[in-house]
């Protein structure tokens, strides 16, 4: 029979393999206790097969990351497969990352939370102009939920078509992806902007 400290690691174990812990998410407060207790214990159970427990402090929240092979090393196998992100899927999470930056740079330290029409303005401004606002619509949606499964988007309980931006995007989306694609956002918006006969 399990201790209950062999209990509370092996379900810390199980919820890091399902997904993000959050130290905010009132379902996940036994398990961010365990990994301030038993971080160790935690981190020893992944290290024969390559992965790492990386626990965040100051954003609250923690998840698995696959071990870079050292050289003359054979890599081992992903624990979770990479997904192949559409363009549009792409597109708003470095959006929704920089957003983050501005939020955090006027002192916002709370929740970043986005209605559903923000995200759409957001999406829209990068989109080839469509006199179809219905498909505009909709594939922003489609968007918009996908980023949800992938969990950097929740939506809020209480609170009609209103999103919460997770902090775990931080950890995804560096500053040298933000910067580059940045680079490609500012590119396109010039572009834009010369064809529509406005100065770049």
């Amino acid at each position: 029979m399990r201790t209950a400290d062999e209990q509370a690691v092996a379900s810390a174990i199980i919820h890091l393999m399902r997904d993000v812990v959050y130290r905010e998410v009132p379902a996940h407060e036994a398990v961010w206790e365990t990994l301030q207790r038993h971080r160790g214990r935690v981190a020893d159970h992944f290290v024969a097969i390559g992965i790492d427990v990386v626990v965040d402090e100051t954003e609250g929240y923690a998840f698995l990351s696959t071990r870079e092979a050292e050289d003359g090393e054979e890599p081992l196998p992903r624990l979770v497969r990479r997904r192949s992100l559409t363009y549009n899927v792409s597109l708003l999470l470095v959006l929704l990352r920089r957003r983050m930056v501005e939020f955090e740079s006027t002192g916002g330290d709370g929740k970043l939370v986005l209605t559903r029409e923000q995200l759409v303005e957001m999406l829209r401004v990068f989109q080839e102009s469509s006199s179809n606002e219905a498909r505009v619509i909709e594939q922003a949606d489609r968007t918009i939920s996908q980023v949800a499964e992938l969990g950097f988007l929740r939506e809020l309980r209480g609170q009609e078509r209103a999103w919460e931006v997770r902090r775990i995007i931080k950890a995804y989306v560096d500053a040298q992806t933000l910067s580059d694609f940045a680079s490609r956002l500012n590119a396109y918006a010039g572009a834009t902007n010369t064809a529509d006969g406005e100065p770049a």
